[in-house]
């Protein structure tokens, strides 16, 4: 057995177990190794601390349970492991930056830690062969633009920190974009109604700790004059496609995509040391009655483009 899939068997576990006590010793013992190697092992595979990791993973599930109004926000942080309502509460406000009253009195999108499969950390995959784990259907393809495609919508500053998906807790601010969008969108005359939607997250435009984040849908033309959309142009050329699918929109838009990400980039680009442009595209795919799905799309880098990045956005 390999040290990744040691470590899956107490992620799972502990998933299993948020809403009990759960001892280091028992993890360890199931890893096979002592406390202090697994912790080390648990820390280098999982990106942060058991303990801290457990934490998490119930303020995640409590957070779904506060939009049950009729259980006490008490009686949630018991069932999720707190010994208190006030250690729930500080662990909350240090996670979400509000509290649990203020949360199920006006709920937000929040960022999450989602719980990880190692297996996609140490798994390649072929151009258009797909893998399947527990919760994705994952396949590398490529596609190529003959001519320049033009989007209209809205963009926003998001905290680095808030990239990637599933690594960071907090307000989830492309989500609440996306909300705003949603709203607006039929009355935005450039924008074709039917058209898939699109999310792209511009890291080369860095600003104060922040990258910019665009939502929009196809645009009838090559500007926005209404004053508060912004358009965002997709190059012609080839990408790089990761498409992916998932059981419901929910699940696409946070874990999925989260995994996604990491997958593209930390697992199969890295591998093949392949660089891309600094911007990726979500495309988003109509809703099917049986799951969800979605593209996410970077432009590789050729040596004679480094100096010109291939897009960009435009008030």
């Amino acid at each position: 057995m390999h040290a990744w899939e040691q470590i899956q068997k107490t992620v799972d576990y502990i998933e299993d177990e948020l809403s009990e006590e759960i001892q280091i010793e028992t993890l360890a013992h199931m890893a096979g190794l002592s406390r202090f190697y697994f912790q080390r092992l648990f820390k280098r595979l999982v990106k942060r601390p058991v303990n801290e990791y457990i934490k998490l993973r119930r303020l995640a599930r409590a957070s779904a349970a506060l939009t049950d109004t009729d259980r006490r926000i008490v009686d949630v942080a018991m069932d999720f492991g707190f010994s208190s309502h006030e250690t729930f509460t500080r662990a909350f406000k240090e996670a979400y930056g509000i509290t649990p009253e203020e949360y199920r009195a006006v709920p937000v999108r929040l960022n999450q830690i989602y719980k990880p499969e190692l297996l996609l950390n140490y798994t390649m995959i072929d151009e258009d062969v797909p893998l399947i784990t527990n919760s994705i259907v994952i396949e590398i393809t490529r596609k190529k633009v003959d001519t320049a495609q033009i989007y209209a919508g809205l963009s926003a500053q998001v905290p680095i920190s808030q990239a990637p998906v599933g690594e960071a807790t907090g307000i989830d601010i492309p989500g609440q974009l996306w909300d705003a969008f949603h709203r607006q969108k039929v009355d935005m005359p450039h924008i074709v109604q039917d058209s898939a939607e699109i999310g792209v997250s511009m890291m080369g435009e860095t600003e104060n700790g922040t990258f910019t984040y665009f939502v929009g849908g196809a645009s009838k033309s090559n500007t926005a004059d209404d004053g508060h959309m912004t358009t965002w142009q997709l190059a012609a050329g080839e990408y790089v496609v990761c498409c992916f699918e998932a059981e419901n929109v929910e699940t696409l838009t946070t874990q999925a995509l989260g995994k996604a990400i990491s997958y593209l980039f930390g697992t199969w680009l890295a591998k093949r040391g392949l660089v891309t442009h600094s911007f990726s595209m979500e495309k988003y795919g109509k809703p099917m009655p049986d799951g969800a799905y979605m593209e996410l799309w970077v432009m590789p880098v050729h040596l004679k483009d480094m100096e010109k990045p291939p897009s960009e956005v435009a008030s």
